[in-house]
């Protein structure tokens, strides 16, 4: 079988585990980023979710300042800033700051989603009109905000002029596809929990996409659950964490990561399994020769530029594993 040597990273939506709390979630979140620091990825983003008791991941780059903070080399960044609920400035003054702080290090994913409920969406608005439409124009402010001194208009982001913070688009269907393809950016879909639209969206992209000055031709990035261990049977076992997870999602309650069970239809009803496994379809689970496999049919499938992986296990050092297990896949070993 042949090696798939592919850049890999990793996205941490910072959960709190069950009999844990906050502080311990952001700890976990800073030793995950100094392991798979050594391991070799490539990047390590954080999330944005707001009003989410199960979730430390709302003050994006407070928590992407902490993880450069205690990381030396790797890239960290934010998957992502939910725009809407940001102006663009401000944005600009935080990453250009911490990019002044750490060169070379901050990245900037972009999504137009609250990554909330429309209640709090509308508690974090800083305006009444429904700026998820002025996503484009936001993303293009943002562009120029980093940009070179002779681009900017009379509002500048200082920190921020002429730091070039690399703007990633993300992306859920296949609206932010068409968008990525026209400014020339890298796209980043969201396929850990919406990849529905996954095909069509990297089609689209690939097809339409323009060259910029970021990028001369299409850098297409997947984001996946990614549950490797010792064997299939510990895999199956250690992904009830994210079966529960999603079922959390599906019934809008607001448990902590849990420990991985025995018997998930104890827990489900067939609809709410139906559900979940929909928004979890595209997993790579299981041993290493497992999920090598899964990785070369997915990538002679959709050969995608870099897989960012996402993984909901709850033992710390289980996890840590799985992605430790993953980077072998990757390099070969």
């Amino acid at each position: 079988m042949a090696t798939i040597h592919i850049p890999v990273s990793v996205l941490n939506l910072a959960p709190i585990r069950e009999g844990e709390g906050p502080k311990q979630a952001i700890d976990s979140m800073i030793d995950l980023a100094q392991a798979v620091e050594i391991m070799g990825y490539q990047r390590y983003w954080i999330a944005e979710h707001h009003n989410t008791p199960t979730l430390v991941s709302s003050a994006t780059s407070m928590l992407i300042k902490h993880t450069l903070e205690h990381t030396n080399t790797i890239q960290v960044g934010s998957g992502g800033i939910m725009l809407p609920n940001h102006s663009p400035l401000v944005v600009a003054e935080q990453f250009g700051t911490m990019a002044t702080i750490y060169p070379n290090r901050v990245e900037l994913g972009l999504g137009r989603a609250p990554g909330t409920d429309m209640m709090t969406a509308s508690a974090l608005r800083r305006s009444k009109n429904d700026s998820v439409y002025t996503f484009p124009d936001d993303v293009q402010a943002l562009l120029t905000y980093f940009g070179p001194e002779n681009q900017q208009s009379y509002v500048r982001a200082y920190p921020g002029v002429g730091t070039n913070i690399p703007i990633y688009i993300l992306g859920s269907s296949t609206d932010s596809a068409y968008l990525a393809a026209s400014l020339g950016l890298p796209y980043v879909f969201a396929s850990h929990f919406a990849p529905r639209y996954m095909e069509e969206a990297i089609s689209i992209y690939r097809q339409r996409f323009q060259p910029s000055e970021y990028l001369d031709k299409p850098y297409m990035m997947v984001c996946l659950n990614v549950i490797a261990a010792e064997s299939d049977e510990e895999a199956e076992w250690l992904s009830t964490t994210k079966h529960q997870f999603f079922l959390n999602v599906v019934r809008g309650s607001k448990n902590p990561l849990q420990p991985p069970v025995e018997n998930m239809d104890k827990l489900w009803t067939p609809a709410e399994k139906e559900m979940a496994a929909a928004m979890s379809s595209v997993t790579l689970l299981g041993s290493k020769e497992t999920i090598r496999q899964q990785l070369t049919d997915f990538q002679e499938k959709y050969n995608v530029d870099e897989i960012m992986a996402v993984s909901y296990i709850y033992d710390p050092e289980k996890q840590k594993r799985s992605y430790e297990i993953f980077k072998e896949i990757v390099d070969g070993k």
